[in-house]
Formats: C-alpha cells, sequence, structure tokens
C-alpha cells in the first residue's frame, strides 16, 4: 500500500479542526507529512498502521503526528503508545501506535503530544523468528502539547467481538505470508488483534488459561466456552483450531512497584484490565495493562491417580526438568512427593531430562549416578519404595539439551513388583537389537539404545530400550524425549500456517522407534511393548500418525474424553507433548494425564506425567 490511504486534501479542514477541539496542536499553524511538503495532507495514526500489516509509510519520516497517550512502559522495549482520539471509518485501521524512546519516556498517560520519527516495522525475536512485525515510530521527537486529557475510551475485547476463525491463508506467491493481505478484523481473530494494535483496550472479568509464569505473565481467555475442559484449560485439538479466544496480559506497573498476581488455570481474573494492545515475541498480542484485575482464586487442586492393582502394571512417564545435584534439595524432594502421593509410586517410571551428576558444568562428565541417587533417596523419604535403575551414559555433548548437561531418559523400577532383564547393557553407540529366544522375542542389549547412529538422532535423546518381567511376563518398554519445537513458527507468524520446521527430526525418530517395535512385533507378535516419554509433539500430528503406522502401537492419550488431552500449557493452550503408545496386545487399560504441573504457577516440572495401567 501506498500514502494513496491519505487523507484527500478536501478533508483537511475538518481533520486540523478536530485536532484543534481535541487540543492535540499548538497554535493550528503545524501539520503533519509524510514527505515534509507543506501542502502534504497531515498524518494521522491510522494512516502509518494502514489497512494491511505492514505500514503503507514503512522507512518514511512522519511529522507532528498527534495522540493522548495510553501507556508508559519504562522497563525492557522503553516507549510509550499513543491515541487518535478522532477515529477514521475503517475498522481495519488502528489509531493506537507504539512509540520506542530507548530510554524512560518523558511523558504520562493523558499527555496530548505531538511525535515526529521514522516508521519502523520491529519483527520481535528477529525476521527469522517468523513473528509478525510491530508498527512503531523511532528515534521521535516528542512535544508535550498539554497534560490530564481523557484516554479514549478502551476498546472492549468479547467473545462477540472476536472472530471465530482464526487467520487466512498465507499468499502463496509471498511465501505463505499474510502481510500483504488486507486486514478483514470482522472475519478472523488474528486480522482484528492486529486492527487494534497499540489500541486502548479491556477485558472482562475472564477466565485463567496460562498460569502466571516467571516473567510475569499470564493468559485469559475472552471466550468461555471455546473448547473449554472440567479444570479450566481451553485444549489445543488440531492446527486449525488455535482458540481465539486466547490474550496474554502482563502489567505496565514493574514488579518492584507492584507484584503481579498468581495465578493458576481455571482461577479468574476479575473486574476490568485495560491497556494498549501490543505484539511481543513470546506470545504476541499481549494487553500491556495500564489497570489490571484481581485474580479469584478457583482452588485448582493437584490430581491423584489411583494405586494399581495387584494384578496390574503401572508404567509411568515424567520429564522432571534438567534435575541434577547442583539443584536444591526441595526441588529433589518436591518431585519424589509427586511419585509417592500423585503418581501412587507406579512400579516403572522412566524419567527425561536427568541430568550428569554435575549438572551444566561443561567438564565432560557423563555419568548420572549421584543424580539419580538423590531422587531415589528422596522417594524413599517420602514414603516410597525403593527403586532401582538403569540407564546408558550419552557420547559427552551429544544428545542436546542444557550445554553441559547431557541429558538422558533413565528407568526407575520398584523390584518388589517388577525385575530388570540385564542383558549385556549396551553403550552410547552400540545399538540394541531384537533377537528370537525360545519363541519368544528379547533385546541384545537390555538396557541399550535403539539405532543411536541413526542421523535423526544427531544432538537430540536416543531412545532407551529395556526388557522387564512382571508375573512371568516380558515387557519391552522404550523411553523417549523426541527434539523440541525449537526453530518453530509460533501461532501468530506472518506465514500462515506457520512453518514447523522442527517436525522434521521428530518425524525421522518417530519412524526409527516404529522401525524397532515392528521388528519386535515381527518375532513376537503378541509382545508387550510401551513406548513413552516427552514426544514433543501432539497427538495429531505427523510425528504421531509415524509412531502409530501399520497399528504397530496405538496412542493411548486418544483414549481419553479429547478435553482431557494434555500434559502441557503453552500460551494459553492445553496440549500434548507426553505420551505413552502401547503395541496391539495390550488392550485394556486405563490412562491417566495427572495434571500436577503444566496448570500450576508453582511448578515442581513445567510437564505433568502419564500413566498407565495393564494387565500384561
Amino acid at each position: 500500500m501506498t500514502s494513496s490511504h491519505l487523507p484527500k486534501p478536501a478533508a483537511v479542514p475538518a481533520v486540523i479542526a478536530l485536532a484543534l477541539a481535541a487540543g492535540l496542536l499548538a497554535g493550528g499553524t503545524a501539520t503533519a507529512t509524510a514527505d515534509g511538503g507543506a501542502d502534504a495532507a497531515p498524518v494521522r495514526i491510522h494512516d502509518i498502521q494502514g489497512a494491511t500489516r505492514i505500514s503503507p509509510l514503512n522507512g518514511q519520516q512522519v511529522t507532528g503526528v498527534t495522540g493522548i497517550v495510553t501507556g508508559v512502559r519504562t522497563y525492557g522495549s522503553r516507549g510509550f503508545w499513543f491515541q487518535d482520539p478522532s477515529p477514521d471509518a475503517d475498522p481495519a485501521t488502528s489509531e493506537g501506535l507504539f512509540v520506542f524512546t530507548s530510554s524512560v519516556p518523558k511523558v504520562a498517560v493523558g499527555d496530548a503530544v505531538e511525535v515526529s520519527g521514522t516508521v519502523t516495522e520491529y519483527v520481535p525475536g528477529g525476521a527469522g523468528s517468523g513473528n509478525q512485525s510491530l508498527t512503531q515510530l523511532t528515534k521521535p521527537a516528542v512535544t508535550v502539547v498539554s497534560s490530564g486529557n481523557a484516554v479514549p475510551e478502551a476498546v472492549a475485547v468479547t467473545s462477540r467481538s472476536v472472530p471465530d476463525r482464526y487467520t487466512p491463508d498465507g499468499d502463496p506467491a509471498a511465501g505463505g505470508s499474510v502481510n500483504a493481505l488486507p486486514l478483514r478484523p470482522r472475519r478472523y481473530a488474528l486480522d482484528y488483534y492486529e486492527s487494534l494494535e497499540g489500541v486502548n483496550v479491556k477485558v472482562g472479568a475472564s477466565r485463567v488459561v496460562g498460569a502466571t509464569d516467571p516473567y510475569h505473565e499470564l493468559w485469559v481467555t475472552v471466550k468461555p466456552d471455546e473448547n473449554d475442559n472440567r479444570r479450566g484449560g481451553t485444549v489445543y485439538g488440531s492446527y486449525r483450531d488455535q482458540n481465539t479466544g486466547r490474550l496474554q496480559i502482563q502489567s505496565l506497573v514493574p514488579v518492584a512497584e507492584q507484584p503481579f498476581p498468581k495465578a493458576n488455570v481455571g482461577d479468574r481474573l476479575t473486574g476490568t484490565t485495560e491497556g494498549p494492545l501490543d505484539f511481543n515475541q513470546f506470545g504476541g498480542y499481549t494487553l500491556a495493562a495500564r489497570t489490571l484485575g484481581a485474580v479469584q482464586d478457583r482452588g485448582l487442586q493437584r490430581e491423584v491417580t489411583r494405586k494399581q492393582r495387584t494384578g496390574e502394571l503401572a508404567v509411568a512417564t515424567y520429564n522432571v526438568e534438567n534435575l541434577d545435584p547442583t539443584d536444591p534439595q526441595e526441588k529433589f524432594d518436591a518431585l519424589a512427593k509427586a511419585v509417592v502421593a500423585n503418581l501412587s509410586s507406579p512400579d516403572i517410571l522412566a524419567l527425561e531430562e536427568i541430568q550428569d551428576d554435575n549438572g551444566a558444568k561443561n567438564d565432560g562428565t557423563v555419568t548420572a549416578g549421584e543424580t539419580v541417587r538423590r531422587f531415589t533417596e528422596a522417594v524413599k523419604a517420602a514414603g516410597g519404595p525403593a527403586y532401582d535403575w538403569r540407564s546408558v551414559d550419552p557420547v559427552d555433548g551429544a544428545d542436546g539439551g542444557e550445554p553441559g548437561g547431557n541429558i538422558r531418559q533413565v528407568f526407575l523400577f520398584n523390584p518388589a513388583r517388577v525385575s530388570f532383564t540385564d542383558r549385556g547393557a549396551g553403550d552410547a553407540t552400540t545399538a540394541t537389537g531384537v533377537v528370537r529366544e525360545r519363541g519368544r522375542a528379547a533385546l541384545t542389549h537390555s538396557p541399550g539404545r535403539i539405532d543411536p547412529a541413526n542421523s535423526a538422532w544427531e544432538a537430540s535423546r536416543k531412545p532407551l530400550a529395556g526388557e522387564f518381567a512382571f508375573r512371568g511376563r516380558t515387557v519391552f518398554v522404550i523411553a523417549n524425549h523426541f527434539g523440541s519445537k525449537g526453530g518453530d513458527e509460533s501461532l501468530v507468524s506472518h506465514r500462515q500456517p506457520p512453518n514447523r520446521s522442527s517436525e522434521v527430526k521428530r518425524l525421522a525418530q518417530a519412524q526409527a522407534v516404529n522401525a524397532f517395535v515392528k521388528d519386535v512385533l515381527a518375532v513376537q507378535r503378541s509382545a508387550d511393548v510401551v513406548v513413552l516419554g516427552d514426544i514433543n509433539d501432539f497427538e495429531f500430528s505427523a510425528t504421531t500418525r509415524a509412531l502409530t503406522d501399520g497399528r504397530a502401537l496405538r496412542a493411548a492419550v486418544t483414549s481419553l474424553p479429547r478435553s482431557e488431552r494434555y500434559s502441557y500449557v503453552y500460551q494459553g493452550n492445553s496440549q500434548v507433548l507426553d505420551q505413552i503408545l502401547t503395541s496391539p496386545s495390550i488392550r485394556d487399560f486405563d490412562y491417566d494425564s495427572v495434571h500436577i504441573n503444566a496448570e500450576f504457577a508453582a511448578q515442581d516440572s513445567d510437564h505433568d506425567p502419564q500413566v498407565l495401567r495393564f494387565r500384561p
């Protein structure tokens, strides 16, 4: 779009009269121009914002742009928002704008200002992130014309105002970008939010769908019935169902002056929360609250799964988030208490993100005996069983994760209930295989790693396979920690649908695990195989389809109602990352995603553990 979007000359006198009446222009002689020409029409905020995501004046100098300050940010990306009190009739053009000052702004809410500067499209996270850009003014010259003016009335963001459709598909000729597409705020949620970029908005009493995080932010939904579940979250069920009512909430008041409220999923943010609508790298459209509502505690409780019965084998998976001996004893104790009290001491527990014996110190240490010892001792102290354990140490620095940490999967098992079949433990680079032994499948190495030389596992955790015996029946368990979603574009990417580049690695990893399971079933069709861990992908993803290919496995989470399928909460979406999958012989089972972390501001880990109970 070009400067032809500017108001026609015939409309200029009325525009100036409105500005004078609002006290925004001093003396009535200054005009704002895009090119500095004396006869050019004044530039208003909606002219800068335009009717697409990219300003038609991007890169140009503008002078004397008028508005009233609606919010001031004195930390982080310092600057202020100002808004034209006399909007145009186009719902696609925002009337608010952020001014990046770099230093603490010398304006206050209610100031009428004239601003000159450069129109810039700033991409939070950089162009490589795929994020949309934030239209702003940089290198500003700011004149305060008057103070104490009324702030433009906030636009109410409600279940009725936000469209149910999330976004249009991007233009294939533009690499899938939506940047150049005309905004349709009455049809698409992302277009609606973009049309309010920088505008003073408000939400009323809203349900919290993403707990307060360490960065002093939370997520609410303005659509209380959108994919809701009984615990108060909003479930992410497909790539085309992104939950349009989610909105991130931050505060413009520094936490040193006013602590940010602690909220869990299901709590209520009551009253009115009001401030400019921002766009940032970690969450996209964000209400930067000048006035923040109060949190009403709705009493969410951590779940407790039932104890396995005598003939049932309980197998669980738990990502313990970079556990190592440098962590305080309180973390070990809290995780151990959860294993005993909330998971009811499963017979086999696969742990992900067990770090080596000195954590992130990068000195070549790869053993994790001290990490596991402290964990198992904490379990005993909490009243749990005396777990034994098996694992395979990685090659130093070869498995990704925190540098120096050498994370790996570890099997814990209760020897009073289940035994481990040791078969020439493999090392980090030796692959375990499948052989026939007395007519049944057996592993060549137990514990052992699956196909560690496969490029799918480069800089990633290799699957840990183990052979267990329960009441005379062999059970094969494969613990996984697939590649992360790092590098994927967000749901608010300018490319729609977003690029999910990390899926390529997980797809290859899933194919390798699926092939191994098929090797087991080729030897023994009736073999009990449990594949579990932090799969880092959804139950509807290509990764999960690859794991279950040929009906070698079933994703047990799909046995739950759709509203209960989640183990992680990200940007207000309750979603599946941790999974347990079963071979066809495991027909009857009881599956539980035990919600003890992801929905809470206070977390022992950021993942919820999963438990499967069945009779081998």
